[in-house]
């Protein structure tokens, strides 16, 4: 599997932090090919389901998610929520944690994946490449600009 680990130290509150990182069809400005809807009544919390569709048109594939850890943000601890990839061709997790700061705060976004059928040697190349992509996603949604 590859794993990457991306962290981002901004200006905004907790909070906000949480809340534009865990507006999931948000992520779709920033993702190339993908658009994100959640699947299932809100609010947004535990057993909430979401998919990324990437691709275009008929070529492509679901990458069904639902969250499995959802704390958000207080004044006295970090906010963590964690995502189990349920699809056909992604698998593996991702865990979005946020920490307040003397100054804003801290985003910390860890994720595993595997593409079934992409040779586990390719994982280095994978994890570059989920670095780029979610790094640049994450900036966007930080800066409050589509796409980063």
């Amino acid at each position: 599997m590859a794993v990457f680990r991306i962290g981002r130290t901004t200006g905004l509150p907790a909070a906000e932090c949480w809340r534009r990182v865990t507006d999931w069809p948000a992520h779709s400005a920033g993702v190339p090919l993908t658009s994100v809807s959640v699947t299932t009544p809100g609010p947004v919390g535990t057993g909430t389901v979401f998919v990324a569709r990437t691709g275009a048109g008929r070529a492509g594939f679901d990458d069904p998610m639902e969250i499995v850890r959802w704390e958000p943000p207080a004044p006295d601890r970090a906010g963590v929520c964690r995502l189990e990839k349920r699809g056909r061709v992604v698998t593996g997790w991702a865990e979005i944690e946020v920490h307040p700061a003397a100054a804003g705060s801290v985003v910390l976004w860890t994720e595993e994946l595997r593409v079934r059928g992409l040779p586990r040697a390719l994982d280095p190349l994978l994890t570059r490449a989920g670095r780029i992509v979610f790094g640049r996603a994450l900036d966007g949604l930080l800066s409050g600009r589509a796409g980063g």
